[in-house]
């Protein structure tokens, strides 16, 4: 059955929030995900979810967070010190010591970013 949605008065653009923003975007770039599909299940385009993308990606200065998995991965032991392994999207990967300053972890993670 075919759905329509009917916008009335003044405000023609729907308004979304930033939490919605963040969910749709969450949903569409997840591994494995068809951002043709999320668009269809949140009734918005793929053009407004790319254009979302790329404005959270330009945001240079604020804090960045992405999801972490904590796992066992054998080798990468300093002798019992805890160690940060991190898998960047063009495929490096960084080991960093649990002694290391964190200004100098910081200053790695913004280079290779």
């Amino acid at each position: 059955m075919a759905q329509a949605i009917l916008l009335t008065g003044q405000e023609r653009r729907r308004r979304w929030s930033a939490d919605d923003r963040l969910e749709i975007l969450e949903a569409a770039f997840a591994p494995g995900a068809n951002v043709s599909e999320v668009a269809r299940r949140f009734d918005v385009s793929t053009g407004l979810i790319y254009t979302w993308r790329r404005q959270a990606l330009s945001v240079k200065d604020g804090p960045a967070f992405v999801p972490a998995t904590v796992l066992d991965v054998p080798g990468c032991s300093d002798g019992g010190a805890a160690t940060i392994v991190v898998d960047f999207a063009n495929g490096t990967k960084v080991r960093i010591a649990s002694a290391a300053p964190y200004d100098l972890a910081a200053a790695v993670m913004r280079a290779l970013k």
